[in-house]
């Protein structure tokens, strides 16, 4: 009976989801375990190497000093906890036969192990042909590679192919978001055109939280090809206008915006701003430039902004009058930011949630030649902010986003206090 299988369906999902969690929380545990204890393993083992050494007074040169304070390392697992070992050397120093204490297992500056989804997005984006995938991942992975062919590879394509397009058909969690980034991303491989890029769009909902909403190619970031995306994201669930959005100076964006979110205010990205002013002075100004540029942002009021805006025109239009014009075009815009919370500056000044996730692959090159279809691209980027999503932080004071919500009017960052009715 169809009733009576529904019925049965739901206690074995949850009992499946239930051991699934348990298993998850053991093999995290585990690695948190055996993680610490081959950090203690190491360290012992570089002590043992220099017990002979000696230092003034004649004592060991090399000795335990205590553990470093715990610290989250994200693994394939999930994240563990970790005290490393900290060792003194002081007392070596300046002797020849003594190398410092350096972990292979956890670098200092470590606090993510790569996980087979982020390195295969990174290599494919590369141009990695399926057949290197198994060498490379093993450089990457370790022992945890083994027995990937490229036979393995090629299904896990597969499926995440699948993944990104049942992601990109499904509803958002939300008819409305406070702040939503735009950007375009022109990538080095295997796209339908040359001029192709890849549109990108995060949103941050009223609680503070940053989801990603589109991935998909456009022509040269065009007003059709914005407007595509957009009418797709309103389709799938963001009904109203958010409240802010932040692009770059790219002019498809903006000529796309009005037509589906009309009410929203604009922000361009200071950080692809000051690229472009910079890229149109010479090298022996660009130092003092790009620190007037900061004094312009970073101003506490708008009206300081405004008088640091106009102190970078003076100094530089007559001589360099194309960077000077590239900023005041887009005046009005760059400094939007002042009308919401200060605590939020720091978010919506610029694109840097999307910049930051292509950090390890550098897109904007010569495009790559080679086997691959649009679909595994597009795959393998959404596959990558997927990985860079497990590490997005709620926008500061979260709480003040429900004064955003309301239309509350906010003048330097400060709230306005309304007078009572």
């Amino acid at each position: 009976m169809p009733g009576t299988n529904s019925t049965t369906e739901r206690p074995q999902e949850a009992m499946v989801a239930a051991i699934q969690g348990t298993i998850e929380e053991i093999a995290r545990v585990g690695a948190q375990r055996l993680l610490q204890r081959a950090l203690e393993v190491e360290v012992e083992e570089h002590l043992a190497r220099y017990e002979e050494l000696r230092g003034e007074g004649g004592r060991q040169a090399v000795v335990r000093n205590g553990h470093a304070p715990e610290r989250t390392v994200y693994t394939g697992v999930g994240p563990v906890n970790i005290r490393r070992p900290r060792v003194d050397e002081r007392a070596a120093k300046g002797s020849e036969d003594h190398e410092p204490f350096s972990s292979g297992i956890l670098p200092r500056f470590l606090r993510r192990t790569p996980t087979l989804a982020g390195a295969l997005a990174v290599l494919y984006l590369k141009g990695i042909s399926t057949n290197d995938f198994p060498t490379a991942l093993s450089a990457i992975l370790g022992e945890s590679a083994k027995g990937l062919s490229a036979s393995t590879i090629t299904r896990l394509k597969s499926v995440w192919e699948q993944e990104y397009d049942q992601w990109r058909r499904q509803p958002l969690g939300s008819q409305e978001y406070a702040y939503v980034w735009a950007d375009g991303v022109y990538c080095n491989v295997r796209l339908d055109d040359e001029r192709s890029c890849i549109l990108v769009a995060i949103g941050a909902n009223f609680q503070g939280e940053k989801q990603l909403l589109a991935v998909q190619d456009g022509y040269r970031e065009s007003k059709e090809s914005w407007k595509e995306l957009l009418l797709d994201v309103k389709h799938r669930g963001l009904r109203l206008d958010p409240r802010l959005i932040i692009g770059d100076g790219g002019l498809g964006l903006w000529a796309a915006l009005p037509e589906v979110y009309p009410s929203s205010k604009h922000q361009r990205c200071w950080v692809h701003k000051t690229m472009n002013v910079l890229d149109k002075l010479p090298s022996s100004v660009q130092g003092r430039a790009k620190a007037m540029l900061h004094d312009i942002y970073l101003a506490e009021t708008k009206r300081n902004a405004e008088a640091a805006f106009d102190h970078f025109i003076e100094t530089f239009t007559v001589k360099f009058p194309k960077a000077t014009e590239c900023l005041t075009k887009d005046r009005e815009e760059l400094l939007a930011f002042y009308a919401f919370p200060a605590e939020h500056w720091q978010h919506i000044r610029s694109t840097n949630v999307i910049e930051s996730v292509f950090a390890t692959v550098r897109l904007r090159t010569k495009k790559t030649k080679g086997c691959g279809t649009r679909i595994a691209t597009l795959t393998m980027v959404f596959k990558l902010i997927e990985e860079a999503a497990k590490t997005w932080r709620r926008i500061d004071a979260s709480e003040k986003l429900h004064l955003v919500q309301k239309g509350r009017r906010f003048i330097d960052g400060e709230l306005v206090e309304e007078p009572a009715a």
